[in-house]
């Protein structure tokens, strides 16, 4: 360790020709919509998940669609890592996502996620994200944000608020639930990442969807925020109470997986390591950078 560097140290004396990343990067999720007026009657709907892109193994990218190209890296150059935050909560339209990307100017590797879409407060479509964020209390089906193309998934709208979009599916069903997000085994394990929030609704909490959608608020309580790392979307809030809070959104993440025999390079940001047969796999929580 030095100067702020991690030599991994893996496969050393391996050969030095370029380096075949697989990834994915998550952006961050958005928060849900605030109750937004006095009435008891109002409120927002769900925060949409961040944008998803993957280029592991046969797995989707955002919206079900193809995997994304993978990198090849060129040794000596540094990928820097960029792990977007998740919106706020808000009294009014929930707060956007940030973006997450692996960026080599030098190279034109941009690869870069959307974040997800705020919620809308009461009677206020969805913001256009990742995915898209649910429309707030009193619009219509089709007053969600859309989502951003390979990336996720438009958001509902509804009486009672739209669930936000999640990376792998619209809103699902009835009250507001949020989308589902996507499964993925690049760190060997599977997880789901990517799930939106659910909206205010009535007298229940709609759900957040698969992969760390936080729930809605209901008439009676906060809504719960989007979890950590999972570009997740936060839960709408409205209803009785006048101080509940809408849902934060979940930060993102990027995920690097290569050979092991390749991986002679080195971190900073700290991201964690782990092995999975003949793969080295590097998670990354915050921003930081690679170089090959």
């Amino acid at each position: 360790m030095s100067f702020g560097y991690q030599v991994l140290g893996f496969g050393a004396g391996a050969a030095k020709g370029p380096v075949l990343l697989e990834y994915i990067v998550l952006a961050g999720g958005a928060g849900g919509g605030g109750r937004g007026g006095s009435s008891s009657g109002q409120g927002g709907g769900g925060g949409g998940a961040g944008g998803y892109i993957n280029s592991y193994a046969s797995e989707c990218s955002g919206a079900k669609s193809a995997t994304a190209a993978t990198i090849c890296m060129v040794r000596g150059q540094q990928y820097t890592i960029t792990v977007g935050g998740g919106g706020g909560s808000s009294g009014s339209q929930g707060g956007q996502g940030v973006a997450s990307s692996i960026v080599q100017s030098c190279e034109s590797v941009n690869i870069s996620a959307v974040g997800g879409g705020g919620g809308g407060t009461h009677n206020q479509a969805g913001a256009t994200g990742g995915s898209g964020g649910g429309g707030g209390h009193t619009t219509t089906t089709c007053e969600g944000g859309c989502g951003t193309a390979n990336q996720g998934t438009a958001a509902g709208g509804g009486p009672e608020g739209g669930g936000g979009g999640g990376a792998g599916c619209t809103s699902r069903g009835q009250g507001g639930t949020g989308g589902d997000g996507l499964s993925s085994c690049i760190t060997a394990a599977a997880v789901v990442r990517g799930g939106a929030g659910g909206s205010k609704g009535g007298c229940g909490q709609p759900q957040g969807g698969n992969g760390g959608g936080g729930n809605g608020s209901g008439n009676f309580s906060n809504a719960n925020a989007g979890t950590a790392n999972l570009g997740a979307g936060g839960g709408g809030t409205g209803g009785h109470g006048s101080n509940n809070q809408s849902g934060a959104g979940g930060s993102g993440v990027v995920i690097l997986r290569m050979l092991t025999a390749c991986t002679t390079g080195t971190t900073t940001g700290c991201p964690t390591s782990s092995t999975s047969g003949a793969s080295t796999i590097l998670v990354y929580n915050g921003s930081g950078s690679y170089t090959a």
